[in-house]
């Protein structure tokens, strides 16, 4: 059996598989396609976890700043931001729950935690990535009914806010604790030292979850937001075509009125949700090709490959508190107010100000 006190000479020397490093009360769930690789070199266990290290603490900085800014803001304190609230707490609990137990296993190169940990951690693992996008898909939501409905839209309230955040979590718990009453199950995966749901089993029972799951965590949200971006982008791009045309014919440079800039400040904060939403399916759509492979057959799935896709849909609890650093005009305004050395650049105020009544008309309905 495994022990860490050996070296990466010591296997590359000897025929052993992934499998000899595993113990013994988690061999039952390990599938047979791993018994065919030998052990990862030491190296890139180390380097897993290496990077898991700083994508844990820039993660739990970064959306810990998030979540006190918005938090303890009063201009912030709004019912669209809300949801910007839940999207960094989900963030932040996904690293803090994803991070340590990962990096343990890395430098042990393989799960020494247990069957009930690998369930636990597999569980917060789908549970927040869950309803991050879930989340996304209301902040989209939220973008369309204030840029293309306008006046005619229903303001969000706080009320409405929280009972979209309650759906979310209670959706997401559905799908997390399906495994665990047996629609398929939490196994380790890659090099063994993650774990996640088991692509690998051939039964239908296993591969519906797989399917199903993507349908409603992946496909699903993902054409909402596309629908809810499609009419936002035609609607902003009408809109500043008839102000260009009207100008022209009057002869005069602009034509923007206080109601105007507000328009031009919801639709900047809808470009700071589209790159979020984007570096989400850009950050999880290689974990989910992997599932299919496993799921479907193809290529033969190596643990080096699986293990760094699984990192990489987990490093995205990475970017948004990154993105709304440099693009959200009033979280940059307050993070200059209250953490001025973790601002890089100039605020735009009179900016913050626009975007700040403008979404106060938007949570109170009047002005």
């Amino acid at each position: 059996m495994y022990s860490p006190q050996r070296g990466i000479h010591d296997y590359t020397t000897m025929n052993v598989s992934i499998i000899d490093r595993v113990p013994p009360d988690m061999v039952h769930l390990i599938d047979p396609h791993w018994y065919q690789y030998a052990p990862l070199p030491t190296i890139w266990n180390f380097s897993l976890g290496t990077v898991m290290i700083f994508l844990g603490i820039i993660a739990w900085c970064g959306n810990g700043v998030v979540v006190y800014i918005f938090s303890t803001t009063r201009s912030l304190r709004t019912p669209s931001n809300l949801l910007v609230l839940n999207l960094a707490f989900s963030d932040f609990m996904m690293m803090v729950t994803q991070s340590p137990p990962m990096i343990i296993n890395c430098f042990y190169e393989t799960w020494i935690l247990g069957p009930m940990m690998c369930d636990i951690y597999a569980m917060c693992g789908s549970f927040f990535g869950c309803t991050s996008i879930w989340t996304m898909c209301m902040i989209a939501f939220d973008r369309y009914n204030v840029i293309v409905k306008g006046l005619a839209g229903k303001p969000m309230t706080i009320t409405g806010a929280i009972l979209k955040i309650l759906f979310i979590y209670m959706f997401a718990t559905i799908w997390t604790l399906a495994p665990i009453f047996g629609w398929n199950r939490y196994v380790p995966e890659g090099n063994l030292s993650s774990c996640g749901t088991d692509f690998m089993n051939k039964s239908w029972t296993s591969k519906s979850y797989i399917l199903v799951y993507s349908c409603f965590v992946y496909y699903m949200p993902l054409f909402l937001i596309c629908y809810s971006y499609w009419f936002i982008i035609r609607t902003v791009a009408a809109h500043e075509k008839a102000m260009r045309l009207q100008a022209k014919k009057m002869n005069v440079a602009s034509l923007r009125s206080s109601e105007d800039a507000n328009k031009s400040a919801e639709a900047k904060l809808a470009k700071v949700a589209l790159i979020t939403i984007s570096l989400w399916f850009m950050a999880w759509t290689p974990y989910l090709v992997i599932n299919y492979i496993g799921v479907f057959g193809g290529p033969s799935l190596t643990p080096l490959c699986t293990i760094w896709g699984s990192l990489f849909a987990k490093a995205n609890a990475v970017y948004n508190p990154i993105v709304y650093g440099i693009s959200h005009p009033k979280y940059r305004a307050a993070l200059k107010e209250k953490l001025p050395m973790l601002v890089c650049g100039e605020t735009d105020n009179a900016q913050s100000e626009t975007a700040s009544q403008n979404t106060t008309v938007t949570a109170d309905g009047k002005a």
